[in-house]
C-alpha cells in the first residue's frame, strides 16, 4: 500500500511539475500583456509569428554562443536544457510504459513540440527550432539519469545471493 501512495504522490508532483513547467515557458509574462496579445489575435499576428520564427537549426545556439553575455547565453542554452530534464526523469518514473528511450523521446518531443507550436500561433513566446532540440536534449538526459540510478538499483536487486 505504501508504494501505490508514493507512487500517487509522484505522479502527482509529475503533473504539478508540467503545469509548472507550462507557466513558465508560455505564461512567462503578466497576466495583463498576455491579455493584451489575445486581444490581438487574428490572421496577421499568425503571420508575424511565422516571420519571426527560427527554422534554422543551430541559428539560435550560434547567436547565444556568440553573444553570450548579452543575450544571457547561459540561461537561454542551459536552461532549455535544465527545464526538462526533470520531464526525462520523472515520466519513466510515474509511467511504466514509458521506461524505453524512444517512448521519452516521443512524449518529451509530443509536448515540447506543442509548446512551440503554440508559441507559434499565439504570440506568447516565439517558435525556435533550437529550443525544440534542447528542450529535448534535456528530457533525454533525464531519462538517462534516471537509467543510471534505476538501472544500478535493479541489477542489486536482480544479483544472485550466495
Amino acid at each position: 500500500m505504501q508504494e501505490k501512495k508514493k507512487k500517487r504522490l509522484l505522479t502527482l508532483f509529475f503533473f504539478f511539475y508540467i503545469i509548472v513547467l507550462i507557466k513558465l515557458v508560455i505564461f512567462k509574462y503578466p497576466w495583463d500583456y498576455l491579455m493584451g496579445i489575445v486581444k490581438t489575435w487574428e490572421k496577421g499576428v499568425i503571420l508575424e509569428g511565422l516571420s519571426t520564427a527560427n527554422f534554422t537549426l543551430g541559428k539560435s545556439i550560434r547567436m547565444y554562443i556568440r553573444y553570450y553575455p548579452r543575450l544571457n547565453g547561459f540561461q537561454n542554452l542551459f536552461g532549455n536544457i535544465l527545464a526538462f530534464i526533470p520531464f526525462g526523469y520523472l515520466l519513466p518514473l510515474c509511467f511504466g510504459q514509458c521506461r524505453s528511450w524512444w517512448r521519452v523521446l516521443l512524449w518529451s518531443l509530443i509536448l515540447v513540440l506543442g509548446i512551440e507550436f503554440f508559441q507559434l500561433f499565439s504570440a506568447f513566446g516565439a517558435f525556435d527550432v533550437d529550443d525544440i532540440l534542447l528542450n529535448t536534449l534535456g528530457a533525454m538526459v533525464g531519462y538517462f539519469v534516471y537509467k543510471i540510478f534505476f538501472g544500478k538499483k535493479r541489477k542489486k536487486q536482480e544479483a544472485p545471493t550466495t
